[in-house]
């Protein structure tokens, strides 16, 4: 997470009041509101595969996918967020307008800037909310899914998927996503492919 996106500091109310006049999207923690910083366009392809994927098995079921456009409040971490894609079963946030607090399942892809968040403080706000059963974090130059779940006991398993693994499950929502579709229309890996974050070899 970067450095504020303005020096005031908001409560969870005024925050939103402000937010909903800005021409961009901010996350918000204790107070402070973060400026969100535009993706790339694997990251854009990858939440895109995931929500359609979802999209498509959840349906005529109580659960529903969300892509990024949809904030997420962690009320005991006086946040609020934008997974990159998350699944809500609660009748509730089926009717919410705002934002959704009781998700099942969330997926965050990684970027540098982001991954040291997402991995560690994100993590643990998103660990107190009690309908979180599956946390989901996609590396995309390592072409690697992992996922933790949350056992009855309310410890968190890791289980990763690489390629040639078949299906991604994901036993919160009961179906299973093939790891090929969650990479769909995403470039081979740079060392692959010969070139250096996007740029042409020797150019």
């Amino acid at each position: 997470m970067t450095d504020p996106a303005v020096e005031s500091r908001f409560d969870a109310d005024a925050f939103l009041t402000w937010e909903a006049q800005q021409p961009e999207k901010h996350e918000y923690v204790g107070g402070e509101a973060f400026a969100m910083v535009g993706a790339r366009r694997e990251h854009v392809v990858v939440s895109g595969n995931f929500f359609a994927a979802f999209k498509e098995r959840l349906r005529g079921g109580a659960c529903q996918a969300y892509v990024s456009d949809l904030k997420l409040r962690v009320e005991a971490a006086d946040a609020f967020f934008y997974p990159d894609v998350m699944v809500s079963c609660d009748r509730g946030d089926q009717s919410a307008t705002l934002f959704v607090t009781h998700p099942v399942l969330i997926v965050e892809v990684l970027s540098e800037s982001t991954e040291a968040f997402d991995r560690g403080d994100k993590f643990a706000a998103y660990r107190s909310l009690d309908s979180l059963q599956e946390y989901v974090l996609v590396d995309i130059p390592a072409r690697r899914v992992e996922v933790f779940r949350r056992t009855p006991e309310r410890d968190w398993l890791f289980h990763e998927y690489l390629a040639g693994c078949g299906d991604c499950v994901f036993p919160a929502l009961g179906i299973s996503v093939p790891f090929d579709a969650v990479f769909e229309n995403v470039n081979p890996p740079a060392e692959a492919a010969g070139v250096d974050d996007g740029e042409p070899a020797g150019g």
